[in-house]
């Protein structure tokens, strides 16, 4: 998701003016040599409120309240005061000079020692408690929730300022204070909050939140922006082990393997809110590991975590993400049950980590209050609901707000709702919004119709040749009830025209009663899957791309007419029946689909007509989806799937040629394992009762492009092998840099290692072999076929390169013993 709003980010940098009202700090810290001090503490004055400087000594940290001075400390230096004279104040140089003995606290250097340590001895009284402290101590909690999540361009400067890119809009720097600021400055861009209910019940595992309120500052109703700041900021837990960001596993430093990658410090004590206190600073014991330096602050004898403030380390391998910040306060309740009641998250994002590039600098708050406890409610009141319409949400007046919000919004706040009322009437902003609406859906709006997908406008294949493609859809809103779509094509070499249609309407928005139907005349590769799908307007990667090895002129006229009715009684369950009628025959002249269709095997057919029936069930626990219309974007974020389809082929309905039955079923399960980085496994099963013709086998999909496809084997031609009966398994394993992190030399390219393994099991009924009239040799892999492969990806952050290899079959005519496969892709 990330990848396609960063751009959309940038330029709503434009909305907001900046009248700055918090205490915000920068800078770096340095010896008297001019050399950086790396995880220095920083802390406000008489607060508890502090980050650590990484590893160039460079720091930032910020608050809502007021301060006339900070603090900044190391272990082996004498601490330092600094007077805030301004609200904003950074690119400060901070020189601390070096004591010759600290008397008082035992002093950890670089690595600290895992014995004899007090703050690991506290951390370890931490692991005793963490299943006693919060919500965990009662059966069933409730509390009310206020989010405020904003984005900022940050590192603005006079330069940027006077780009041609703001003619016509410079008044949105009117209110910016730039002589204020030493050398930076950002602009307030974009808000959005949100209001809910929250109820758990820890015996029965469940937690379900009632959205309450939303407001934005006007660039859609709320919904879609939700969403993607629930994927981009998830939830965690600090006594978790591994906290997950980004599609990322960070180790905490709760984590009980912490002391494996961190170093800790005892380095102070005091009273907070009338509880003595220790505090511990941590920093990672080796670089480009996902990991944290910070510090926090625990109670004495609950071994609660008072407050904690932590930053990933610079040189965590992440892409587009400078610096992510984290902060979380605790309060008391009942003299012993710590609550978490503020959390607050800023990430950086930017193209690159250099201290110069400009970027985003995306904020999320959350405020929790009104805790009750143990108020039991019953199974269904947690059943999630299907679709999610209540647009009283977001149109909450601002009395509403002004009596609901948990606090008050600051200045640059407020600005960004006046500021965006006023650019929404500028042309050249309208302009500008609609080109990145167009690069990121791939669809130029035009009224209610949009022209798309404009990425699928040019292809090539050995029967068409080049191969232009345009089409459209009706779009009244993302939450539209209906929707038409279609396309037409040209071939320059077969001279033809094709077509595709389709419609759907939400009869029910309920359970997400939807009809459908359409019909497509087309070219299409049917060995490029093999569960199967009758989506009328499919694209097959196989027919349609522009480069592609060895013959790809095994290719089908299709004519596909389908009706089918779907719906989702519970969320992310979903069933669907129809109909469909098909008929296949071959597109080229050097490929055939021929059946006999007698049993002195003397007759053929060349052409197949099929009617079939098809039911399907669905389950994807965990996925998310954005809007409530009859098309739902889904959030990238990973989820298991399971899915079974049934089909009857009907002899003699509309002319059909078959009698069959078709069972299917696919199963893809992600799998974090912490540090280690992410697991995916795929399995799929079919088998086909009766007699069927080539045109309607199951063909292991074979990849002959050059570029990586899910559910494909690389080292496998189109119809190398086919089958009536198969069993496949696809296991990919990121590691996501933790091995080549260890190697000095190439630690700073920040790749990340990719290893897989594919086999397939399949065979063929004898009856179906003797109905084979097409000319090509049947082959099943009853001896099952397996490749393997290793590749490296975030090469540049945005290509990986597969190397495959056959680990038998070695000897088919036309093989691919070894492959090379690339794809591009923007990845965290």
């Amino acid at each position: 998701m990330f990848k396609k709003l960063f751009f959309p980010i940038l330029v709503f940098a434009l909305f907001s003016s900046a009248v700055f009202s918090q205490t915000k700090i920068s800078g770096i810290v340095v010896d008297r040599k001019n050399q950086p001090i790396s995880f220095a503490s920083i802390a406000f004055k008489n607060s508890s409120e502090g980050v650590i400087s990484n590893e160039d000594g460079r720091f930032y940290l910020e608050s809502n309240k007021s301060y006339e001075a900070f603090f900044v400390a190391f272990d082996g230096y004498s601490s330092r005061e600094v007077e805030i004279t301004k609200s904003v104040m950074y690119d400060l140089k901070i020189v601390l000079n070096s004591e010759e003995v600290l008397q008082e606290v035992k002093i950890f250097r670089g690595k600290t020692s895992k014995k004899n340590n007090p703050a690991i001895d506290i951390l370890r009284k931490i692991w005793e408690r963490k299943r006693k402290n919060g919500l965990k101590m009662f059966n069933q909690y409730q509390y009310e929730k206020y989010e405020k999540v904003e984005f900022d361009l940050n590192t603005i400067d006079s330069a940027f300022m006077k780009s041609k890119i703001f003619k016509g809009m410079e008044f949105v720097f009117d209110q910016v204070d730039t002589s204020k600021v030493t050398g930076k400055t950002y602009l307030p861009m974009f808000i959005n909050e949100a209001l809910s209910d929250v109820y758990g019940d820890n015996k029965k595992g469940k937690v379900k939140e009632i959205l309450k309120a939303n407001k934005n500052s006007g660039l859609t109703n709320g919904d879609g922006v939700n969403t993607f700041i629930k994927d981009l900021y998830n939830d965690y837990n600090i006594y978790n082990n591994y906290l997950n960001f980004f599609d990322k596993s960070f180790t905490s430093p709760l984590s009980t393997t912490g002391i494996d990658v961190y170093n800790y410090v005892l380095s102070d004590s005091t009273f907070i809110d009338n509880k003595w206190c220790y505090n511990i600073a941590f920093y990672p014991r080796r670089k480009n590991e996902l990991t944290f330096k910070g510090d926090f602050w625990v109670n004495d004898s609950t071994f609660a975590i008072k407050n904690i403030n932590m930053a990933v380390t610079k040189s965590a391998n992440i892409n587009w993400v400078k610096e992510i910040y984290i902060e979380q306060e605790f309060e008391v309740l009942n003299d012993s049950v710590f609550l978490l009641t503020r959390d607050h998250m800023m990430s950086d994002f930017a193209l690159n980590k250099k201290e110069s590039s400009k970027g985003v600098y995306g904020k999320r708050t959350t405020l929790i209050r009104n805790h009750k406890f143990n108020e039991e409610k019953p199974d269904k009141f947690y059943k999630q609901e299907v679709n999610f319409i209540d647009n009283a949400v977001y149109a909450r007046s601002d009395e509403y707000w002004n009596e609901n919000r948990f606090e008050k919004l600051n200045k640059d706040e407020q600005g960004i709702y006046k500021m965006l009322d006023t650019l929404k009437t500028v042309k050249k902003f309208k302009q500008m919004y609609n080109l990145v609406s167009i690069l990121g859906s791939g669809y130029i709006e035009i009224g209610n119709f949009d022209y798309g997908p404009i990425f699928s406008t040019l292809g090539f294949n050995e029967v068409e040749g080049i191969r232009l493609r345009v089409g459209g859809r009706t779009y009244f809103g993302p939450n539209d009830l209906w929707r038409l779509q279609g396309y037409t094509a040209y071939g320059f070499d077969d001279n033809k025209f094709k077509y595709g249609i389709s419609g759907k309407w939400m009869v029910d928005k309920k359970n997400r009663v939807i009809i459908s139907g359409g019909n497509r005349r087309d070219i299409e590769q049917i060995g490029a899957s093999l569960t199967t799908t009758n989506d009328v307007l499919g694209r097959s990667f196989a027919s349609s791309a522009l480069f592609t090895s060895g013959n790809n002129g095994k290719l089908t006229n299709i004519n596909l007419t389908t009706a089918a009715i779907e719906f989702e009684p519970v969320k992310n369950l979903t069933f669907q029946t129809g109909f469909s009628y098909r008929t296949l025959e071959s597109a080229s002249n050097t490929f055939s689909l021929d059946y006999f269709t007698d049993n002195t095997f003397t007759t053929t057919a060349s052409e197949v007509k099929q009617s079939e029936v098809n039911l399907q069930v669905e389950y994807t626990p965990g996925r998310k989806t954005i809007g409530y219309g009859v098309e739902r974007r889904e959030v990238d974020s990973p989820y298991s799937r399971f899915f079974i389809n049934y089909s009857q082929g009907f002899k003699g309905l509309i002319d059909s040629d078959f009698d069959y039955q078709k069972v299917q079923l696919y199963y893809r399960q992600p799998i974090t394992i912490g540090p280690l980085g992410r697991t995916n496994l795929t399995m799929e099963l079919g088998k086909t009762f009766g007699k069927i013709p080539l045109g309607l086998m199951s063909v292991v999909p074979g990849n002959q492009t050059y570029f990586i496809i899910g559910n494909t084997f690389s080292n496998l031609n189109f119809y190398e092998f086919v089958t009536d009966e198969y069993a496949t398994f696809q296991w990919e394993h990121n590691f996501q840099g933790r091995l080549l992190s260890r190697i000095p030399f190439m630690r700073k390219l920040n790749w990340r290692e990719i290893v897989g393994l594919r086999g397939v099991y399949g065979t063929i009924s004898d009856e179906n072999r003797q109905l084979n009239a097409s000319g090509l040799t049947y082959l099943a892999p009853e001896k099952p076929y397996w490749e393997y492969s290793a590749g490296i990806g975030n090469i540049f952050k945005v290509f990986r390169l597969d190397f495959g290899w056959r680990a038998n079959y070695r000897d088919v005519p036309d093989s691919s013993n070894f492959t090379v496969k690339g794809s591009f892709g923007f990845y965290f």
